[in-house]
């Protein structure tokens, strides 16, 4: 076992998946010579050829609809967008092409598409580069939306997803890439529709995904200081979701709080806590309770840490859960 970064698991598992598979072909914008943007597809064009990894036009909405031509003919594309805000001029093809393809042809042809997107702040990005574009995504029926928070759920899901019969989008957060821990590959974790809890508690759950989890790990060992015992889940695939698994942490604890990077305001976070809401309302001490970014347009560089989730935010909203076991007039009102 090695210690590896988030990156050179997710170069590994594109190179173990174009070895195994010669149907997988890999490209986007600066993806072959360059090896990416963030250098995930670094050496894949010189170990297997500008026919299997190669570079396109500055294009995103070309790029996903020759996509799936070439997933028609047979083939396994892995696109990449080259940040999350770059892949909206793509986002017709997606939700009008890629993700309805098994249906309207009753199951004839499928779209066995990944779509790996870098998404999500942390590394001081201007507002092009740092959205956090999920419940797009995940709003859209026929794909599936999955993000990694280790290192190997990276090589793992990305597995997963290439070897998927239908689209994937394959969000990637951006602020983990260069994060490391100790990983022996190829590695295989739980499958699509799995959450795992990361941590284990007792007085409240924090439901995160992607590159809130470190924020939620580190905010439950801050609590841990305070007397409070908090539980943490990783989401990882959001699409599809697992409500068994925040169900029964969500009915031990009685307490919920959702952390994600995205805006509050319709975002993956709300539906997270409606689905609480409806099958653990007899067991819940208090209501769920978010903590999101902004409502605004992603804010410039030095105003990041003002947006984005921090510890002190959800520790500040923990504390706003009520710790009497008693609900209050507002909630029984409510």
């Amino acid at each position: 076992m090695a210690s590896m970064t988030m990156a050179k698991a997710l170069n590994a598992a594109l190179a173990d998946a174009m070895l195994d598979d010669d149907r997988v072909v890999v490209f986007g914008e600066d993806v072959g010579q360059l090896g990416g943007v963030f250098r995930i597809t670094d050496g894949l064009a010189a170990r297997f050829g500008d026919k299997r990894c190669f570079d396109t036009p500055l294009a995103e909405a070309g790029i996903v609809g020759f996509a799936v031509g070439l997933a028609m003919s047979g083939l396994r594309p892995v696109v990449e967008m080259q940040f999350d805000a770059f892949g909206y001029p793509a986002f017709e093809q997606i939700a009008s092409h890629v993700a309805k393809l098994r249906n309207r042809t009753r199951g004839a042809l499928t779209a066995p598409i990944v779509i790996r997107i870098p998404y999500a702040g942390g590394i001081g990005g201007v507002e092009h580069h740092c959205d956090s574009s999920e419940a797009y995504y995940a709003h859209t029926p026929g794909l599936k939306v999955v993000t990694p928070a280790t290192v190997a759920d990276a090589y793992s899901l990305l597995r997963s997803a290439i070897d998927d019969p239908d689209p994937v989008v394959f969000l990637e957060p951006k602020k983990l890439y260069f994060a490391s821990a100790e990983t022996q590959l190829p590695a295989r974790t739980e499958p699509f529709g799995r959450a795992v809890v990361r941590r284990q508690g007792t007085d409240a759950t924090l439901v995160a995904y992607g590159p809130a989890v470190p924020v939620a790990l580190a905010a439950a060992e801050a609590a841990q200081a305070e007397g409070r015992d908090l539980e943490v889940v990783d989401v990882r695939t959001i699409v599809p979701f697992d409500d068994g698994t925040i169900a029964a942490s969500v009915r031990k604890t009685g307490r919920c709080v959702v952390i994600h990077e995205a805006q509050g305001f319709a975002g993956v976070g709300a539906e997270i806590a409606a689905r609480v809401q409806e099958r653990c309302f007899h067991s819940l001490h208090a209501p769920v309770l978010r903590v999101a970014g902004l409502d605004i347009p992603y804010p410039a560089p030095m105003l990041e840490h003002t947006h984005l989730p921090s510890v002190d935010r959800v520790l500040d909203t923990v504390a706003r859960l009520q710790w009497d076991d008693q609900l209050d007039e507002r909630w029984v009102a409510a």
